[in-house]
Protein backbone atom coordinates (compact mmCIF):
# COMPACT_ATOMS: atom_id res chain seq x y z
CA UNK A 1 0.00 0.00 0.00
CA UNK A 2 1.08 3.49 -0.67
CA UNK A 3 -0.11 4.83 2.13
CA UNK A 4 2.20 2.41 3.90
CA UNK A 5 5.12 3.12 2.52
CA UNK A 6 4.76 6.96 2.71
CA UNK A 7 4.94 6.89 5.78
CA UNK A 8 7.37 4.61 6.64
CA UNK A 9 9.39 6.70 4.20
CA UNK A 10 8.82 10.05 5.63
CA UNK A 11 9.59 8.96 9.62
CA UNK A 12 12.70 7.55 8.63
CA UNK A 13 14.00 10.52 6.65
CA UNK A 14 12.69 12.75 9.19
CA UNK A 15 14.83 10.99 11.25
CA UNK A 16 17.99 11.66 9.38
CA UNK A 17 16.61 15.03 8.72
CA UNK A 18 17.03 15.44 12.47
CA UNK A 19 20.26 13.91 13.39
CA UNK A 20 21.90 16.47 10.61
CA UNK A 21 20.95 19.48 12.52
CA UNK A 22 23.98 21.22 14.24
CA UNK A 23 24.24 21.09 17.86
CA UNK A 24 26.00 24.74 17.74
CA UNK A 25 23.16 26.22 15.81
CA UNK A 26 20.43 24.97 17.79
CA UNK A 27 22.56 26.69 20.58
CA UNK A 28 22.83 29.93 19.17
CA UNK A 29 19.35 29.97 18.29
CA UNK A 30 18.01 28.72 21.87
CA UNK A 31 20.78 31.77 23.36
CA UNK A 32 18.89 34.34 21.25
CA UNK A 33 15.20 32.94 21.95
CA UNK A 34 16.09 33.58 25.92
CA UNK A 35 17.65 36.55 25.46
CA UNK A 36 14.70 37.46 24.39
CA UNK A 37 12.36 36.41 26.73
CA UNK A 38 14.75 37.98 29.51
CA UNK A 39 14.88 41.59 27.51
CA UNK A 40 10.71 41.09 26.52
CA UNK A 41 11.96 41.88 23.05
CA UNK A 42 9.73 41.79 20.23
CA UNK A 43 9.88 38.29 18.75
CA UNK A 44 8.40 38.12 14.77
CA UNK A 45 8.20 34.97 13.07
CA UNK A 46 7.42 34.72 9.52
CA UNK A 47 6.98 32.09 6.55
CA UNK A 48 5.13 31.49 3.63
CA UNK A 49 2.61 28.70 2.73
CA UNK A 50 3.18 25.87 4.56
CA UNK A 51 6.29 26.76 6.10
CA UNK A 52 4.21 29.61 7.30
CA UNK A 53 1.91 27.49 9.16
CA UNK A 54 5.24 25.92 10.78
CA UNK A 55 6.21 29.10 11.98
CA UNK A 56 2.66 29.71 13.34
CA UNK A 57 2.84 26.90 15.51
CA UNK A 58 5.64 27.64 17.18
CA UNK A 59 4.29 30.83 17.57
CA UNK A 60 1.66 29.52 19.15
CA UNK A 61 3.85 27.63 21.61
CA UNK A 62 5.95 30.87 22.83
CA UNK A 63 3.13 32.80 23.38
CA UNK A 64 2.15 29.78 25.84
CA UNK A 65 5.34 30.43 27.55
CA UNK A 66 5.08 34.10 27.82
CA UNK A 67 6.86 35.56 24.82
CA UNK A 68 6.33 38.87 23.07
CA UNK A 69 5.63 36.83 19.90
CA UNK A 70 3.95 38.19 16.75
CA UNK A 71 3.11 36.20 12.79
CA UNK A 72 4.43 39.08 10.77
CA UNK A 73 1.34 40.02 7.80
CA UNK A 74 -1.17 39.80 10.66
CA UNK A 75 -2.77 43.18 11.73
CA UNK A 76 -2.05 43.39 15.37
CA UNK A 77 1.95 42.83 14.67
CA UNK A 78 3.83 45.99 16.25
CA UNK A 79 6.81 47.31 14.71
CA UNK A 80 9.88 45.17 15.13
CA UNK A 81 12.61 47.50 16.77
CA UNK A 82 16.80 47.55 17.14
CA UNK A 83 17.25 44.30 19.50
CA UNK A 84 14.22 42.42 18.68
CA UNK A 85 13.72 39.43 16.74
CA UNK A 86 13.05 37.95 13.16
CA UNK A 87 12.61 33.95 12.97
CA UNK A 88 12.21 33.50 9.30
CA UNK A 89 11.19 29.88 7.92
CA UNK A 90 12.07 29.26 3.99
CA UNK A 91 13.03 26.06 2.73
CA UNK A 92 14.73 27.63 -0.49
CA UNK A 93 15.77 30.42 1.65
CA UNK A 94 14.66 32.67 -1.83
CA UNK A 95 10.99 32.88 -0.94
CA UNK A 96 10.01 36.78 -1.35
CA UNK A 97 8.27 37.57 1.00
CA UNK A 98 9.80 35.76 3.71
CA UNK A 99 13.29 37.04 2.25
CA UNK A 100 11.89 40.89 2.35
CA UNK A 101 10.63 40.81 5.88
CA UNK A 102 14.53 39.58 6.49
CA UNK A 103 15.76 42.37 4.54
CA UNK A 104 13.05 45.27 6.37
CA UNK A 105 14.27 43.35 9.74
CA UNK A 106 17.85 44.33 8.86
CA UNK A 107 17.47 47.77 8.15
CA UNK A 108 15.56 48.64 11.40
CA UNK A 109 18.54 46.64 12.87
CA UNK A 110 16.41 43.95 14.63
CA UNK A 111 18.38 40.33 14.46
CA UNK A 112 17.68 37.30 11.72
CA UNK A 113 17.06 34.12 12.39
CA UNK A 114 16.77 31.95 9.49
CA UNK A 115 15.27 28.10 9.68
CA UNK A 116 16.24 26.76 5.97
CA UNK A 117 17.59 24.02 4.21
CA UNK A 118 20.40 26.46 2.11
CA UNK A 119 23.25 28.75 3.80
CA UNK A 120 24.13 30.52 0.64
CA UNK A 121 20.43 31.58 0.38
CA UNK A 122 19.39 34.83 0.28
CA UNK A 123 17.63 34.23 3.63
CA UNK A 124 20.62 32.95 4.64
CA UNK A 125 23.23 35.47 3.74
CA UNK A 126 20.40 38.23 5.61
CA UNK A 127 20.73 36.42 8.96
CA UNK A 128 22.48 36.14 12.19
CA UNK A 129 21.64 33.19 12.94
CA UNK A 130 20.96 30.35 10.59
CA UNK A 131 20.23 26.74 11.61
CA UNK A 132 20.18 24.46 8.57
CA UNK A 133 17.54 21.90 8.27
CA UNK A 134 17.79 19.41 5.75
CA UNK A 135 14.98 18.32 3.51
CA UNK A 136 14.47 20.79 1.07
CA UNK A 137 16.77 18.86 -1.89
CA UNK A 138 16.78 21.77 -4.80
CA UNK A 139 15.35 25.67 -4.46
CA UNK A 140 11.96 26.24 -6.58
CA UNK A 141 12.22 27.68 -9.86
CA UNK A 142 10.15 30.69 -8.69
CA UNK A 143 11.14 32.94 -5.58
CA UNK A 144 7.54 34.13 -4.96
CA UNK A 145 5.75 31.99 -3.55
CA UNK A 146 2.30 33.68 -4.30
CA UNK A 147 3.14 33.52 -8.03
CA UNK A 148 3.84 30.16 -7.74
CA UNK A 149 0.40 29.25 -6.23
CA UNK A 150 -1.50 30.77 -8.22
CA UNK A 151 0.37 29.35 -11.71
CA UNK A 152 0.15 26.07 -10.54
CA UNK A 153 3.67 25.61 -9.95
CA UNK A 154 4.04 22.98 -7.63
CA UNK A 155 7.69 21.50 -7.97
CA UNK A 156 9.60 21.14 -5.93
CA UNK A 157 7.11 21.97 -3.61
CA UNK A 158 4.77 19.17 -2.94
CA UNK A 159 7.05 15.97 -2.72
CA UNK A 160 10.25 18.18 -1.77
CA UNK A 161 8.87 20.93 0.78
CA UNK A 162 7.24 18.36 2.64
CA UNK A 163 9.91 16.69 4.67
CA UNK A 164 11.53 20.33 5.07
CA UNK A 165 8.31 21.58 6.91
CA UNK A 166 7.84 18.22 8.78
CA UNK A 167 11.27 18.20 9.88
CA UNK A 168 11.35 21.93 11.01
CA UNK A 169 7.64 20.85 13.48
CA UNK A 170 9.10 18.54 14.85
CA UNK A 171 12.28 20.24 15.55
CA UNK A 172 9.97 23.43 17.05
CA UNK A 173 8.22 20.80 19.28
CA UNK A 174 11.09 20.24 20.31
CA UNK A 175 12.63 23.14 20.80
CA UNK A 176 9.88 24.22 23.20
CA UNK A 177 10.59 21.42 25.12
CA UNK A 178 14.14 22.57 25.86
CA UNK A 179 12.85 26.11 26.47
CA UNK A 180 10.48 24.50 28.98
CA UNK A 181 13.32 23.55 30.85
CA UNK A 182 15.78 26.45 30.10
CA UNK A 183 13.18 28.42 31.31
CA UNK A 184 11.25 26.73 34.34
CA UNK A 185 8.16 26.46 32.69
CA UNK A 186 5.45 23.64 33.29
CA UNK A 187 2.61 22.90 31.49
CA UNK A 188 0.53 24.08 34.13
CA UNK A 189 1.56 27.68 33.21
CA UNK A 190 1.51 27.29 29.38
CA UNK A 191 -2.33 25.95 29.58
CA UNK A 192 -3.18 29.38 31.98
CA UNK A 193 -2.53 30.75 29.04
CA UNK A 194 -4.03 28.76 26.56
CA UNK A 195 -6.76 30.22 24.04
CA UNK A 196 -10.18 30.00 26.12
CA UNK A 197 -12.38 31.18 23.04
CA UNK A 198 -11.96 28.62 20.49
Amino acid sequence: MVLEEAYTYLLRKIGENLEEIDTEQTDQLLRLLSEAYEQKRILGVVGAGRSGLVAKSLAMRLMHLDFSVFVIGETITPALKEGDILLAVSGSGETAFTVSAAQVARQVKARVIAITSFRDSRLAKLSDVIVTIPGRTSKAQSDDYFSRQLLGIHEPLAPLGTLFELTVGIFFDSLVIELMRKLGVGEAFMKNRHATIE
